[in-house]
């Protein structure tokens, strides 16, 4: 199977990271699985919200769509969570499967700054859905970036994930 692994803090998980997923769906990939890190090391501990919660919203986020499944890989994996461990364990895992890492446009351009990009795009590569009206980063031109269409978004949380946290 072609699987899109969109790995991330979802503090919360929103309306622009479902259309992320269910983009790489439309693209033909068989499956995305929604991998909610333990900690991003690009991000403070103390801003996220408990791993469990976070979890609970991608799952409800999600709820039976086809295709889309959440993941709690990298708790099991030293922290903190660095994408590149997470794709190589997911391939030793399931070697029946191809992944490649799905990504906003935002994070294309800070993506030289993360562990070992160079090899997460030669070994994996990328998919990349427009976030924002992002500048071309100078990495754009690599073949294995597969750019996939969609639109600017805002990070709006989902109906069913108000309803739960106002109670």
């Amino acid at each position: 199977m072609r699987i899109a692994i969109y790995s991330g803090s979802f503090n919360p998980v929103h309306n622009g990271h479902m259309a992320i997923a269910k983009a790489a769906l439309s693209e033909g990939f068989d499956e995305v699985w929604l991998i909610v890190s333990p900690h991003n090391p690009h991000k403070k501990e103390d801003d996220l919200w408990p791993f469990e919660m976070r979890l609970e919203m991608v799952n409800l986020a999600i709820g039976t769509f086809p295709g889309l499944k959440s993941s709690d890989c990298e708790t099991k994996l030293p922290r903190p969570s660095y994408t590149i461990n997470t794709l190589k364990h997911l391939r030793m895992t399931y070697p029946q499967h191809l992944f490649k890492l799905l990504i906003g446009g935002d994070n294309l351009q800070k993506f030289k700054l993360w562990k070992d990009y160079r090899q997460i795009l030669d070994q994996f590569g990328l998919i990349v859905y427009p976030r924002s009206a992002d500048n071309q980063a100078s990495i754009e031109t690599d073949p294995n970036i597969l750019r996939i269409p969609g639109s600017p978004f805002g990070n709006q949380l989902l109906g069913n994930q108000k309803q739960a946290f106002e109670k």
